[in-house]
């Protein structure tokens, strides 16, 4: 079963960079913007990174935090979050289990061919750690300014 807007945000043991084991019940009282990207280091991804990084000072204004995640190892995810110099943590999903709490892992075709992967998705939890909003099928221009209008609107 997956969370749903209106959900309490699911509580969590995550790996992330920085040899952190963190829990999503650990960012109560802020603001928390969670996406999830396909894999690390592809153009998409790393540009959509970038995009969250270039505005993480915004989003810290609004007292909201960034966390991404996919499937992929700690070593790449470790690897992608130092050559892009985030500024936030990125999760290591390893065994899926924020995937699946977050329903993200969608049948997916590329050149004819069919597998199960992560589709572009992102979701906004408040400060008391309820799900308020999600985007899903996330195309990477122009989204991180979408999101940050949502967390905006949480001020007031």
């Amino acid at each position: 079963m997956s969370i749903a807007i209106g959900d309490p945000v699911p509580d969590l043991e995550l790996t992330a960079t920085d040899d952190q084991q963190i829990r999503l019940t650990d960012y109560r009282g802020r603001n928390l913007v969670l996406y999830f990207y396909p894999r690390a280091s592809t153009p998409g991804c790393t540009q959509e990174g970038l995009d969250f990084a270039a505005a993480h000072a915004d989003f810290g204004a609004a007292d909201t935090l960034i966390l991404g995640a996919s499937r992929d190892g700690l070593r790449a995810q470790q690897n992608f979050k130092t050559k892009q110099s985030f500024p936030f943590e990125l999760i290591a999903d390893t065994d899926e289990q924020l995937c699946r709490a977050f329903d993200v892992i969608k049948l997916k075709t590329l050149y004819g061919r069919e597998s199960l992967g992560i589709e572009r998705s992102t979701f906004l939890i408040d400060a008391t750690g309820t799900l308020v909003r999600e985007w899903r099928k996330v195309k990477v221009k122009g989204h991180v300014d979408e999101v940050l209008e949502a967390v905006r609107g949480l001020a007031q």
